[in-house]
């Protein structure tokens, strides 16, 4: 009996978080650095660290269509987050726009220039003969799609359409540019902040391209108390300074 009373005991006095399952996060690339500093900080308020899947948005979208566990999923547009939703496979009051972004054009720090991107601005003449321009593939990526929507605005886009280098994501067409393979490409203004080997060239005006928006929200198949509390905190007081300092537009 008194052995019985003892591992009762016990089991009662585990802490909570024991309980607690850790949130497998499918985010935009965009996000992984402002991603990694809300894991760290979740687990240092005594949660399980969650797990991170960063990548394009429309991989991720695609993978958690086929039955990836994900539990949040947060994209660099609405596109994909709009089609999740049209298969019913999202908690549709749990969906938020969180963060905003700009888009810019860089180049290799070792050879800083500045253009005023404007209609029918000289883009080649940045490429030159050869060069290509790096940008997460037009045809599924998010910032490739912004890209695309602004180069045809701004007039330019039938022009240099024959010299995109399409990446699989934001972070990898930004490192063709950092390892001297593309002589310009687009990203996002906070993915070029925080690279030391490329610097922005020039700001696309937001009328150039619909406005750059992160949509956050819970995966029904994987909808759980603790998403959601970490889905909250993302939002929270606490997140809202990482992502200011990190240069995302906080809504």
């Amino acid at each position: 009996m008194k052995l019985l009373l003892t591992f009762l005991l016990s089991f009662v006095l585990i802490p909570l978080t024991a309980w607690a399952q850790p949130v497998t996060v499918f985010a935009a690339a965009s996000l992984t650095n402002g991603m990694k500093d809300a894991a760290a900080l979740w687990a240092k308020q005594g949660h399980p660290a969650p797990t991170m899947s960063f990548g394009s948005s429309s991989t991720l979208a695609r993978q958690i269509e086929q039955g990836a566990p994900a539990n949040v999923f947060a994209s660099a547009d609405e596109l994909w987050m709009d089609d999740l939703a049209k298969k019913s496979l999202i908690v549709p009051d749990t969906r938020h726009d969180l963060l905003g972004n700009e888009l810019v054009l860089i180049v290799p720090a070792s050879h800083p220039i500045k253009v005023d991107i404007k209609p029918g601005f000289d883009l080649m003449h940045i490429l030159g003969p050869n060069g290509r321009l790096a940008v997460g593939d037009p045809a599924h990526v998010p910032v490739g799609l912004y890209a695309k929507q602004a180069l045809q605005r701004l007039g330019v886009w039938d022009k240099v359409s024959p010299h995109i280098a399409a990446a699989a994501d934001v972070r990898s067409g930004m490192l063709l540019v950092e390892q001297g393979e593309a002589p310009a490409g687009i990203v996002y203004a906070t993915d070029a902040a925080i690279s030391k080997k490329v610097v922005v060239a020039g700001v696309f005006p937001e009328s150039s391209h619909d406005p750059i928006s992160y949509p956050f929200a819970i995966v029904k198949a994987n909808d759980t108390p603790d998403a959601r509390a970490f889905l909250s905190f993302l939002a929270g007081s606490q997140m809202r300074a990482v992502w200011t300092k990190l240069g995302f537009k906080v809504q």
